[in-house]
């Protein structure tokens, strides 16, 4: 039977592959409880529906609680953000726009997915059964009498449901957008030519380098009108621009002084220790391993002193003081070749009557196949593979130092039994288990409180106003301020660890704002805020510099192109003061040929050309460029029948890859969690 904390596990594994395709989604009505005091702010908004701080939080603590994810770091928190967001923009942008659309999950589809007459991966995901891969009907029908009873079943259930549906609905709109994708004859044979088809023959350019930009005026005009016909783009997401600096915390000679001596002594106390074990335990730096290892397994200098019974250290290396002593020494296998059999912790009576039978004769690979939980290795006969002796801890240590071929042990361990089978012991070997005490060099105290408070003296004068005291500032601390722009839902600092503080702080922020000291990592930062750009365009101020470039080139190429004269390739160069060149084994799904270099628009200028004529101009990203096509090679490896195969697979892939994606733009939305969470 399916139970709750089965359904549980599985979720989370339904849960990523939604989160995958975008089909995150826990339909679920929730009241707002959160009240802020009557003020419960906008984090965000989606297809013009606003989504507050309390229903983010709620969704948030929802989706956590479900799938039993842990905000261990922040990695993970952002995991279960970006979870919570997809969930978000399933509720506002997906669900309203399937039910427009008319598609629906009939009772006889949900009869033909819960039979498994037809796949779904959110229910093979839920009710697969672990020995056979294969999707379990019964198991459904099990979960469903245990649902009659339990309200939190009935929950589980009701969230399975949705999911299946909003799958179905999903899948069913790829459909009918891959159904429009298709390739025609024109493409295919293009396609085909592109593949087959190489050019050999000479060219004539002049790059704009060569020409002085003097020679021309570039107006305010010419500028906003260029920038008024290309607005589009230009189109950005809104985003914060700050600088900062960082006040390093290193330790000192004083620091590094201090820390030796302190190592030194506990190297001695820990050396003398009659119970190392408990001696390490009770160092806020120490640690028990948990295998044992070998002579192999440890430098010259370790092995030398562990395996004599001696204390190793304390050393430096790798930046951090480390003595050890070894705690126990077995004689053991140095690797161990195995087959097992994995049970749950409630089948012992079972795990007790194959351990009779297995070491009476039984078949091992046969009983592993009929009964081991763990389908991976059962449909191989359980075979686990050969293993070094130090791979293993707990009790698999115990029950398997003194192995030999043949023997059959069993092994509890957390939720299940496993009954192990030995097919091969190796050499027996001297493994040591080791306490480690390892010191990391870092600041004291004194230097960090020093540090802090010139990172406090840089806030005072930094206060005095504006970017230009920020940069005095940093220049009487003697430290470098460094930019950075925050794209609307970042949350972090590209280039800067663990700053989420900083990056919540800047979204709060108004320009000119000088940020608290904060710490990130081992060191501390402080930020102000040199601009916020919320506009949907870069403006054209930001933009000037790339649009009078551009300018220049085009300007640059009429200039060239009047200097051209001449028809014939010969009569051209000439014009231009060069020569003209070859070039061979040219094809039109390059964007680089030899000599002009990085030129996409001439290489497909070439693979449309006529054979034997010369050009018209080109206007290139380098330069103005003329050719003659002298011979085409057609190595009609790819037929037209491929070439169909290969680009309706291509569509319909970047179909699947952009329609989400699509859908989102349009509902224009907005994340604005970064203050907050």
């Amino acid at each position: 039977m399916a139970s709750l904390n089965t359904l549980r596990t599985k979720f989370g594994i339904v849960l990523s592959l939604i989160i995958a395709f975008a089909l995150l989604a826990f339909i679920l009505s929730l009241k707002t409880e959160m009240g802020f005091s009557g003020n419960d702010p906008k984090v965000g908004v989606m297809a013009g529906e606003k989504i507050n701080y309390s229903e983010y939080y709620n969704r948030y603590e929802q989706i956590k609680s479900q799938t039993g994810a842990q905000e261990s770091d922040e990695q993970q928190s952002a995991m279960l953000a970006n979870a919570t967001w997809q969930s978000l923009i399933s509720t506002y942008v997906f669900e309203p726009g399937l039910e427009r659309m008319g598609l629906q999950l009939t009772d006889a589809e949900r009869l033909a997915l819960l039979s498994g007459e037809q796949f779904s991966q959110t229910l093979y995901n839920a009710f697969a059964d672990p020995r056979t891969g294969e999707y379990n009907v019964a198991a459904v029908g099990q979960f469903l009498e245990q649902a009659d009873s339990d309200p939190a079943a009935q929950t589980a259930w009701q969230r399975l449901c949705e999911q299946l549906r909003l799958e179905s609905t999903m899948t069913k709109y790829f459909g009918l957008v891959r159904g429009g994708a298709y390739v025609n004859k024109l493409e295919v044979e293009a396609g085909r030519k592109a593949a087959n088809e190489s050019y050999a023959g000479q060219w004539v350019g002049k790059r704009y380098a060569e020409v002085p930009d003097s020679l021309f005026e570039v107006s305010s005009g010419e500028i906003k009108s260029y920038y008024n016909a290309h607005k589009s783009a230009y189109k950005r997401t809104p985003s914060r621009s700050l600088s900062y600096v960082v006040f390093e915390v290193s330790p000192t000679d004083q620091d590094m002084e201090a820390l030796e001596k302190e190592v030194r002594m506990v190297g001695e106390e820990f050396a003398a220790a009659e119970d190392p074990k408990s001696f390490a335990r009770g160092n806020r730096f120490g640690s028990i391993a948990e295998n044992f290892v070998t002579e192999r397994q440890l430098t010259t200098e370790e092995a030398e002193a562990l395996l004599a019974g001696k204390s190793y250290g304390p050393v430096l290396k790798n930046n951090q003081w480390t003595m050890a002593r070894a705690l126990q020494t077995k004689m053991a296998p140095d690797s161990l070749g195995l087959r097992h059999i994995v049970l749950s912790y409630t089948q012992e009576a079972l795990a007790d009557s194959l351990l009779t039978a297995l070491r009476g004769g039984a078949d091992f690979a046969e009983a592993a196949r009929q009964h081991s939980l763990v389908a991976e290795t059962a449909a191989n006969g359980g075979e686990v593979g050969v293993m070094p002796f130090s791979a293993f801890t707990g009790e698999f240590i115990e029950a398997l130092a003194n192995a030999k071929t043949g023997d059959i042990v069993k092994i509890a361990s957390g939720d299940a039994i496993q009954l192990m089978q030995v097919y091969r012991a190796g050499k027996p070997t001297k493994h040591v288990q080791v306490a480690t005490i390892t010191y990391p060099v870092e600041a004291s105290s004194a230097t960090r409180r020093t540090v802090h408070s010139q990172a406090g003296t840089f806030t005072v004068n930094a206060k005095k106003g504006g970017a230009e005291a920020f940069a005095e500032a940093a220049t009487a601390a003697a430290v470098t301020p460094r930019t950075a722009v925050l794209v609307q839902g970042d949350r972090t600092i590209r280039g800067l660890e663990d700053s989420r503080e900083v990056a919540r702080w800047a979204y709060g922020a108004k320009k000119g704002d000088l940020s608290e000291i904060f710490k990130v990592g081992d060191d501390y930062v402080i930020a102000t805020l040199t601009d916020i750009n919320d506009d949907d365009y870069a403006g054209i101020r930001e933009v000037a510099p790339q649009i009078r470039q551009q300018l220049l080139r085009d300007k640059k190429f009429d200039y060239i192109k009047g200097q051209l004269k001449g028809s014939t390739l010969e009569e051209m160069a000439a014009s231009l003061g060069t020569e003209a060149a070859d070039f061979a084994d040219a094809s039109y799904g390059a964007y680089y040929i030899a000599g002009p270099g990085l030129e996409p628009r001439l290489i497909g200028a070439i693979a449309s050309a006529e054979k034997g004529k010369v050009s018209e101009p080109v206007k290139g990203l380098s330069g103005l460029y003329v050719f003659r096509v002298d011979s085409v090679s057609d190595s009609g490896q790819q037929s037209p029948e491929a070439e169909q195969v290969r680009a309706q697979a291509v569509l319909e892939s970047m179909v699947g890859q952009y329609a989400l994606q699509a859908v989102q733009q349009m509902a224009e939305i907005e994340d604005l969690r970064g203050k907050y969470f």
